[in-house]
């Protein structure tokens, strides 16, 4: 069975991350990186506007922002303005269709389907939303998902509320969806067999996360670790 690499980064600075993945999808573009990935991080607090983003849908200013201490960043994924933050779980998938499926749209569907398995152990019905893209829970939205891809290889990806203070979202009209209301696993869950507390709970949903992608892609995960991972970027680096 092919691998799925993946690589935990714990907390990380949202441009750091973004480099990373840059650098992971021109490596797996040009051939010199050959394995799927799966990078899962936290940023700090930090708001991204992708293609698709309208002015009037971040509610807040910039100098709001930078005084609540929220990072601004423009960036190439698809979708409107989301948020990032501590509690909430990102995962990026850096993916070549050309060995899975050659169909953007559904890899996204695929993405959905990774979710709604992962939080399936933790009594959370996730759900989709016609005309939309993410997860949604009881017409609560739970997981927002903006993906790029370049030759087949995706990067961006996923960011599933474990968590996250939901009044972060009140800077936004999240996902440029009117009347959209937020949520997190934390909110919707009654009781988590065999977890205690926040930091428990969103190790629990890692490793649902990871076991839902490899069952929904066929993929069988490795472990990946920073440093190897570190080791991997400076070899691609100096290729």
């Amino acid at each position: 069975m092919p691998k799925l690499l993946v690589s935990d980064l714990g907390t990380r600075q949202y441009a750091g991350a973004l480099e990373l993945q840059r650098a992971v999808a021109r490596a797996r573009i040009s051939g010199a990186f050959s394995e799927d990935l799966l990078l899962l991080v936290e940023h700090p607090p930090v708001v991204t506007l992708g293609r698709s983003s309208k002015e009037q849908h971040l509610l807040a200013s910039p100098e709001l922002l930078r005084s609540r201490g929220v990072e601004l960043h423009e960036v190439e994924r698809g979708g409107d303005v989301t948020f990032h933050g501590p509690g909430q779980l990102v995962g990026y998938p850096i993916i070549d269709l050309k060995r899975h499926k050659q169909d953007l749209h559904w890899f996204l569907r695929q993405v959905e389907e990774t979710l709604i398995v992962a939080l399936a152990p933790f009594g959370i019905v996730g759900e989709r939303s016609k005309g939309f893209t993410g997860v949604w829970t009881g017409g609560r939205k739970i997981a927002s998902i903006g993906v790029h891809a370049r030759d087949w290889v995706t990067w961006h990806g996923f960011a599933l509320n474990v968590t996250t203070d939901l009044s972060w979202f009140d800077l936004m009209v999240p996902c440029g969806i009117a009347a959209v209301e937020m949520t997190s696993v934390e909110r919707e869950i009654v009781q988590v067999s065999g977890t205690a507390g926040a930091s428990r709970l969103g190790q629990a949903i890692r490793q649902t996360i990871v076991a839902a992608f490899c069952s929904v892609f066929s993929l069988e995960a490795e472990t990946l670790t920073s440093a190897e991972l570190e080791c991997i970027t400076v070899k691609l680096a100096t290729a």
